[in-house]
C-alpha cells in the first residue's frame, strides 16, 4: 500500500512541477459577487450564477416550501418510486417554456448536466452510429461521447466545412452532431444554424448543450435556440439549472417520442436516483423568473456589465477572447504566469481562477473571469482597473 500511495505523491509532486495542481477553496456565505472564502471576503468573478438567483429570496422561500411539501429526498429513482408530483410539474414547465423552440416538445429532469449529457449520449449512441464531436466540447461530453459505443469523430472548432465533409463520407444508420452552445472557456457561441442545416441535409442529430445559454441568450431567456431562431425536431437540448437558473440540475428538451427513449434506455437516469422534489419545486420559481420582466431586467443589465468590461480593458500582451457573454476569458499563456496572475488579484481581495491545462489547451492558460447580473458597475470598474494594472507591471 505504501508503495501505491508514493506513486500517487510523484504524480502530484509533478503537477506541482507543471503549476497544474488544483486546490480547494471553502466559500461560508450564500452565492454572491461578495462571498467569505476561507474567512476572508472577496469580490467574486467566478461563479456561473449569470443571472444572480442563487440566493434570490424568492427561490430560497420556495425551496424551504418544497421541502416542507415534499421532504427533504426522493427515496428511490424516477421509475421506481422517487418520480414526485414536483418532478413533473417543473418538466411540463420547462416543456411549455422550450416549445416555441422544440417540435411536440416534452422534457425530462437530471441531476446534474455532466448526468444529461452521459445519459444522452449512451442511449442515442451505439456501434451504428458516428458521433461528431466538437473540439472544444465539455468534459461531459467528451465522456458521454467515448461511453457511447459509437464511432466519434472530432472536427475543429467551428469548422463547419470539415464536418460537412465528415457527413458526406459517413456511412452509418445514425448520425450525431455533439456541441456546446456557448463554450465555458472560450465564451464563443457555435455556429449552431450552420450545424443545423447541415444536420437537417444529411439526416443526423444535433445535440445543443447550452449549459451557459440557457436563461442568459434569447429575448426570453430561452437560450441558444431563441438567440438564433432555430426550430427543428432535430434538435436535441439540454440545458442546466445550477447556473443562470440559480439552483440545480438540468434537462433536456426534445421531440416526445426522443424523451420516451430517453425514459426507456437512458441509464444514468433509469439508475440514479431521483433529485429531491424541492429543488424541483423551487426551479419552478426560478423559471418563472426567468420569463417574466425580472428576467429581462437582469439579462439587460448583464449586457450592460459585458460591455462596459470589454471597453474598460486596455491590454496589450494577453487577450481578451471575443466574447459576446457572461463568461470573458483573458489568455495569458504560462501556467505559472496564470497562476500568479490571480494570486496578484485574491491580494487585491478579487477572486478570478487560473484555468489552465487540460480544461484548456497547453500555453492558452487563462483568467477566466465571469459576470453575474448580480455585480454593480462599480464592481466591474475595480476589476478592469486591477487587470490593467496588473497587465502593464508584469
Amino acid at each position: 500500500m505504501s508503495a501505491l500511495i508514493a506513486g500517487l505523491e510523484q504524480q502530484l509532486r509533478q503537477l506541482d512541477s507543471q503549476s497544474l495542481r488544483r486546490r480547494l477553496r471553502t466559500t461560508e456565505t450564500p452565492c454572491a459577487p461578495r462571498v467569505t472564502v476561507d474567512g476572508r471576503e472577496m469580490l467574486a468573478f467566478c461563479s456561473n450564477d449569470y443571472l444572480g438567483l442563487a440566493a434570490h429570496p424568492r427561490i430560497i422561500e420556495a425551496l424551504a416550501e418544497g421541502a416542507s411539501r415534499y421532504g427533504a429526498g426522493s427515496g428511490a429513482s424516477h421509475l421506481i418510486s422517487g418520480h414526485s408530483r414536483a418532478h413533473v410539474l417543473l418538466e411540463e414547465a420547462l416543456a411549455e417554456f422550450m416549445a416555441p423552440q422544440i417540435d411536440s416538445a416534452r422534457a425530462l429532469y437530471f441531476c446534474t448536466g455532466y448526468m444529461a449529457n452521459l445519459a444522452l449520449l449512451g442511449a442515442l449512441g451505439g456501434r451504428d452510429a458516428d458521433l461528431f464531436s466538437e473540439s472544444l466540447n465539455h468534459a461531459s461530453l467528451i465522456d458521454g461521447a467515448r461511453l457511447s459505443r459509437a464511432n466519434v469523430q472530432v472536427y475543429a472548432h467551428g469548422d463547419t466545412v470539415a464536418l460537412e465533409g465528415l457527413l458526406q463520407a459517413s456511412r452509418a444508420e445514425k448520425k450525431l452532431v455533439v456541441t456546446d452552445s456557448v463554450f465555458s472557456m472560450d465564451g464563443d457561441l457555435a455556429p449552431l444554424a450552420d450545424l443545423l442545416a447541415l444536420c437537417e441535409r444529411h439526416g443526423a442529430w444535433l445535440v445543443i448543450d447550452d449549459a451557459h445559454g440557457f436563461g442568459v441568450l434569447g429575448e426570453n431567456g430561452r437560450g441558444a435556440l431563441e438567440h438564433c431562431g432555430l426550430r427543428s425536431p432535430n434538435i436535441v437540448y439540454m440545458g442546466t439549472l445550477g447556473k443562470a437558473a440559480g439552483v440545480a440540475g438540468a434537462f433536456v428538451a426534445a421531440h416526445e417520442t426522443m424523451i420516451e427513449w430517453l425514459v426507456q434506455r437512458a441509464r444514468p437516469y433509469i439508475y440514479s436516483t431521483a433529485t429531491p422534489p424541492a429543488l424541483a419545486h423551487a426551479l419552478l420559481t426560478s423559471l418563472d423568473i426567468i420569463a417574466g420582466e425580472e428576467g429581462q431586467s437582469r439579462r439587460d443589465h448583464l449586457r450592460a456589465l459585458v460591455a462596459q468590461l470589454r471597453d474598460s480593458l486596455r491590454l496589450s500582451r494577453w487577450q481578451l477572447l471575443p466574447s459576446d457573454t457572461a463568461i470573458q476569458p483573458v489568455v495569458i499563456g504560462a501556467n505559472d504566469e496564470a497562476l500568479r496572475a490571480a494570486a496578484a488579484l485574491h491580494e487585491q481581495g478579487l477572486w478570478v481562477p487560473a484555468i489552465r491545462p487540460p480544461t484548456v489547451p497547453k500555453d492558452t492558460a487563462r483568467l477566466r473571469v465571469t459576470l453575474s447580473a448580480s455585480h454593480e458597475a462599480e464592481d466591474v470598474r475595480q476589476l478592469a482597473r486591477a487587470l490593467n494594472r496588473l497587465e502593464a507591471s508584469a
